[in-house]
């Protein structure tokens, strides 16, 4: 992925229009991987992304190069993600406990169960994934997408997060035991024995609305069911669940938030 050089930011923070239009559109595909990832909706995810390029082009004059614009870009994320009202307010409060409720209750049979090659099992993957991570708090789940996901270094990290290095690597390692425990008792993918598996949930998950019936484009890019299946059985036990949790491609934002956040922070005369 290619970096933000800080002759770029220099000249962007002088007014240089071009620049700054080169910045939004070099951070806002990492952006919106990252709010999609802690929200797990990609409605909210998109509004999110706006909010945080709106306030990384008007907080830009304060970027003094201590860092990577990069790492910078992602502290006003995070920051954004973690405190501001219109997020906290959506977020669901799920729990471990109440998400394996909720898939567990109307698993299919066998005979009921749909096939591996059925088009949406990829979708359903690639949702229960994302939406585990609701059931950690806020400051855990942003440990662990930062440093399990995104693999983060864990300097860079935890000057995302404003914390010390100790203090963030005790988060993620809470965080990580959290996921890695849940998705080894659950996860049929993970766990050939553990209770639920992609084929008895899809019918229910279709059924209520949980997915619909056609694959999502911003979803189209990630690798295949079949493969992460194949990969996940390949995988040492303790790595599995990180490869799952890793295998969601790039998961690019549909919309260009360029041109539309560029008007409302500076509109055409």
């Amino acid at each position: 992925m290619q970096q933000i050089s800080k002759t770029d930011v220099a000249s962007a923070q002088a007014g240089d229009a071009k620049a700054l239009e080169l910045i939004v559109r070099r951070m806002q595909s990492r952006l919106y991987k990252l709010s999609l990832r802690m929200l797990a909706d990609p409605d909210l995810a998109q509004d999110a992304t706006q909010e945080i390029l709106i306030r990384v082009i008007t907080k830009l004059s304060t970027f003094q190069g201590q860092s990577s614009f990069e790492t910078w870009s992602y502290r006003v994320a995070t920051n954004y993600l973690l405190t501001a009202r219109k997020v906290l307010t959506k977020d669901p409060g799920l729990t471990f406990s109440a998400f394996a409720d909720d898939l567990l209750d109307g698993l299919a049979d066998e005979n009921a169960a749909a096939p591996d090659d059925h088009v949406m099992l990829n979708e359903l993957r690639l949702k229960c994934t994302m939406a585990m991570l609701l059931c950690l708090d806020p400051p855990h789940r942003a440990a662990y997408i930062l440093g399990e996901v995104l693999e983060f270094e864990h300097v860079d990290a935890a000057d995302v997060l404003s914390i010390s290095q100790a203090n963030f690597r005790k988060r993620l390692s809470r965080a990580r035991k959290q996921v890695q425990a849940f998705t080894a008792q659950t996860c049929g993918l993970a766990n050939s024995s553990a209770p639920c598996s992609c084929s008895k949930r899809l019918p229910a998950a279709m059924a209520i609305g949980r997915i619909g019936h056609t694959p999502s484009a911003e979803l189209s890019d990630a690798p295949s069911f079949t493969e992460v299946k194949v990969a996940a059985e390949k995988a040492a036990f303790v790595l599995r669940t990180a490869k799952l949790q890793r295998a969601t491609g790039p998961l690019h934002p549909l919309k260009d938030y360029a041109n539309a956040v560029l008007k409302l922070i500076d509109p055409p005369g």
